[in-house]
């Protein structure tokens, strides 16, 4: 099949200020599908005059869209959800040809995503507050939730629609209002959010999109004094120094950031049916996935059979241009994952580790990278210490428990992590065990709408998921009333 007969037309991209879209601009940046490496769009940079009415406009509509009722609120993020559902096959084209990844993924992430809307629209009518009973029958005590005010949202380009999405509509659900700041290299699906929330009847101001040097934009948006909360998703590195920005303006701050999740399988797990989810798992966004399986540690009885099976469905993943049938994994998303692949590859040749299969780019155009698996290293490779953020998963050997969970443990990051057992004690044990936010025990169970989602340690801090997200955009005010002054 020819994928560029089935490529649906690439979407006008512009900026939202203030309910207005503005789509030409003094500075600007290509945007690139990566199947291809060619340019298919320009996307506009804000200057300093929009950035500053995107900042006036939100502090504005906060007067007012805080005290919406909450129900209210409720109804523009269901009628978002459920255009989000109708237009789910767009959204995901446009993805396709920006981001990279199959159809079919994209499509399943826009629909997803609208669960968290769905959910945050039910959430949000159930900011509830307390009374504490008081020492004294004549004082009453209360605790209110408030919104914090404006926000602002980094996303990045690897889920495009769902990251950018989830950080909105618990922002609005919340009654805060949010500029958003997307991925330049997959931007389509930011257009669309800020889209279907007009149509969906967001008042003007609630949202404002603005696109430009990640650098200058967080630099002059932290510093605003109307803003009042950040929340981005991306690298440790880049988290650091905008944690330190925000520390250095009292900003509040949600940090979800990468990680290099450990996968423990035991003895006693079903090694089939784990080497086939792990490996539908690995290529899943082509392994650019901050939750992804990367260092898989199997306990040296079933070593080598796993290793065999894993390495078998590895290596019969169809690897292609999202638009063709039949594709499981698509391209890198731009030109550095395919150099960094590269880099960690040649890392495990020097240190005497066996690349099983993969561990080459497929084809002369675009960005593909085949998936790869590394086994016989040392804990010393790059690949056992630094994410890899693609389709690359390095396998070794353990002996007993003890050890296994000190090597899971022996790295900064504390995002996701995976146990595959047959036995319970072993699954209790592992769970309390491991130095991470989440742990899946048996399969893939992260990112529910209604579950926390957020790491510890260099992972970060704060949730994308469940009632604990909301935490991050509510105020706590303690309201004591005496009914007539004490004498």
């Amino acid at each position: 099949m020819n994928p560029e007969s089935t490529a649906p037309a690439y979407g006008r991209l512009g900026m939202l200020i203030d309910g207005r879209w503005i789509y030409d601009a003094e500075g600007s940046s290509d945007v690139v599908n990566p199947a291809t490496g060619q340019t298919i769009a320009r996307l506009p940079h804000a200057s300093d005059s929009e950035i500053a009415e995107a900042v006036a406009s939100s502090q504005r509509a906060f007067e007012s869209w805080k005290d919406r009722s909450p129900l209210e609120r409720s109804h523009i993020l269901r009628r978002f959800a459920d255009l989000a559902r109708k237009h789910a096959e767009e959204i995901a084209g446009n993805m396709t040809l920006d981001q990279g990844k199959p159809l079919g993924e994209a499509i399943g992430e826009v629909r997803f995503a609208a669960d968290h809307a769905d959910w945050h629209a039910e959430e949000a009518r159930r900011t509830y507050g307390r009374i504490i009973p008081s020492r004294d029958p004549r004082v009453q005590q209360m605790v209110v939730r408030e919104p914090v005010g404006v926000c602002v949202a980094f996303t990045p380009w690897n889920f495009p629609f769902s990251q950018a999405l989830r950080k909105v509509v618990a922002a609005l659900a919340s009654g805060c209002t949010i500029i958003l700041k997307g991925p330049g290299e997959s931007p389509s699906s930011t257009v669309a959010i800020g889209r279907l929330l007009q149509e969906a009847g967001l008042p003007d101001g609630c949202l404002n999109i603005v696109w430009g040097d990640p650098a200058h934009l967080s630099e002059t948006l932290l510093a605003a004094p109307e803003v009042r909360k950040l929340s981005f998703t991306g690298s440790v590195e880049v988290g650091k120094h905008l944690a330190s920005l925000a520390g250095k303006y009292m900003k509040r701050s949600t940090m979800e950031l990468g990680g290099h999740a450990p996968v423990i399988v035991f003895d006693d797990a079903d090694i089939e049916a784990a080497a086939d989810a792990l490996a539908r798992q690995k290529v899943r966004n082509a392994g650019q996935v901050c939750i992804s399986p990367t260092r898989f540690y199997v306990q040296a009885k079933e070593h080598d059979r796993f290793l065999a099976r894993f390495t078998e469905k590895i290596a019969s993943t169809k690897v292609g241009d999202g638009f063709q049938e039949g594709v499981q994994m698509g391209p890198l998303c731009h030109s550095r994952r395919l150099a960094a692949m590269e880099d960690f590859v040649q890392d495990a040749r020097e240190q005497g580790a066996k690349i099983v299969t993969g561990g080459e780019r497929v084809g002369n155009a675009g960005f593909f990278y085949a998936p790869t698996v590394v086994a016989g290293g040392t804990d010393e490779l790059r690949l056992m210490k630094a994410e890899p953020f693609g389709p690359i998963a390095v396998v070794t050997p353990f002996g007993n428990f003890d050890e296994v969970i000190r090597r899971a443990n022996s790295l900064p990051f504390g995002l996701a992590s995976y146990v595959f057992t047959g036995s319970s004690n072993r699954a209790h044990h592992a769970a309390q065990a491991l130095a991470a936010g989440m742990v899946s025990i048996n399969h893939f169970g992260l990112a529910l709408p209604e579950t926390p989602f957020g790491g510890i340690n260099d992972s970060g801090y704060g949730s994308e998921g469940g009632s604990e997200t909301l935490d991050g955009y509510l105020n706590t005010k303690f309201v004591t009333r005496f009914d007539q002054i004490p004498q």
